[in-house]
C-alpha cells in the first residue's frame, strides 16, 4: 500500500520536472529567435526564469514531503533520480539567466549603435547648407537703394532642434507615449525640417517598443512614401518586417526583408535582414 501511494506523487514531481524542462528550452527557442528582439521580450524571459526557479522550489519541497511521508526503499530511489532532475533542471536555468543577460547586453549595444548612426543622420541633415539666394539686381539710377530686411532671428534653428531632442529625450528613457506626442508636434510645427524624416521613423520606431505594431508600419510606410530618399528608408523597412514577424506574419516578413536586402544591399539594415532571414521560419 505504501508504494502504491508514492508512485503518484512520483509521478507527479516528474511530470512537473519535465514541464519545467520543456519550458525551459522553449524560453531559450524563444528569447534567440532573431538578433533584434524587444527589450520587453527580454524581461518576459527573465520573470520566466524566477517563476520556473520558484516552481523549482515548491518541487524540493514536496520532494522533502514525499520522503517524510513513505521512506520504501523504491520511493527513495525515485526521489534521488528527481533530486538529480531537478539539479540538472537548475543548472540549465542558470545557463538561461546568464543567456539572458548576454541578450539583453546585446541589445544595449545594438540600440547604442542604432543611436548613434541616426544621431549622424541628424546631423548631417541639420548642418545641409541652405540653398544660395539668388543675388539682387542693381537699383536703378537715382532711386533709392531698398530698406534693410530684418534678419531671420538665429534663435530659429535652435528652437526646431531643441523640440527635436525633447522629443528624443523622452524617447531614450522609454517615455514612448510622450516621445511620439513630442515628435508628431515637431512635425507639425516643422514640416519642412530635415530631421522630418527622422522624427517620423522614430514615431514607428516607439509604437514597436509599445508593441502598437499596425500603428507602426502604418508610421514607417508614411515615411516611406513621403521621403522616399531618406537615409532613414532601410531602417523603416527592418522596422515594419519586426512588426510583421510579431503579428505572425512571417511570409510578408520575409518578402520586406528581401526587398530591403535588395534595394538596400550596403546599408547597415540589410545586414541585420540577411541574419533575420537565416532564421525566419
Amino acid at each position: 500500500m505504501g508504494d502504491e501511494r508514492g508512485r503518484p506523487a512520483s509521478a507527479l514531481a516528474l511530470a512537473v520536472a519535465g514541464a519545467l524542462l520543456a519550458a525551459a528550452f522553449s524560453t531559450h527557442a524563444q528569447l534567440f529567435g532573431g538578433d533584434d528582439t524587444a527589450r520587453k521580450q527580454i524581461a518576459e524571459q527573465a520573470k520566466r526564469v524566477d517563476a520556473m526557479s520558484q516552481q523549482l522550489g515548491r518541487l524540493e519541497d514536496t520532494i522533502k514531503g514525499m520522503s517524510a511521508a513513505n521512506p520504501a526503499l523504491e520511493l527513495a530511489q525515485q526521489l534521488e533520480r528527481l533530486r538529480q532532475e531537478t539539479n540538472q533542471l537548475r543548472g540549465q536555468i542558470e545557463v538561461l539567466g546568464n543567456e539572458v543577460q548576454s541578450a539583453s547586453k546585446r541589445q544595449r549595444d545594438m540600440y547604442l549603435d542604432l543611436d548613434t548612426r541616426m544621431k549622424r543622420l541628424e546631423q548631417a541633415g541639420a548642418a545641409a547648407p541652405a540653398p544660395a539666394a539668388p543675388p539682387a539686381a542693381p537699383p536703378a539710377a537715382g532711386a533709392k537703394p531698398p530698406a534693410a530686411t530684418t534678419a531671420a532671428p538665429a534663435t530659429a534653428g535652435d528652437a526646431e532642434s531643441r523640440a527635436y531632442e525633447a522629443a528624443q529625450s523622452q524617447r531614450r528613457i522609454g517615455n514612448y507615449p510622450a516621445a511620439i506626442a513630442a515628435f508628431q508636434g515637431f512635425l507639425a510645427q516643422y514640416p519642412k525640417s530635415p530631421l522630418a524624416h527622422r522624427a517620423m521613423y522614430w514615431i514607428g520606431d516607439s509604437q514597436y517598443n509599445m508593441r502598437d505594431f499596425k500603428s507602426a508600419i502604418t508610421s514607417q510606410n508614411r515615411l516611406i512614401a513621403a521621403w522616399p530618399e531618406s537615409a532613414s528608408v532601410p531602417d523603416a523597412l527592418l522596422n515594419i518586417a519586426s512588426c510583421q514577424i510579431e503579428l505572425g506574419e512571417s511570409p510578408v516578413a520575409r518578402k520586406t526583408l528581401e526587398g530591403l536586402v535588395t534595394r538596400y544591399p550596403a546599408s547597415d539594415a540589410a545586414d541585420k535582414a540577411k541574419r533575420r532571414l537565416a532564421t525566419l521560419k
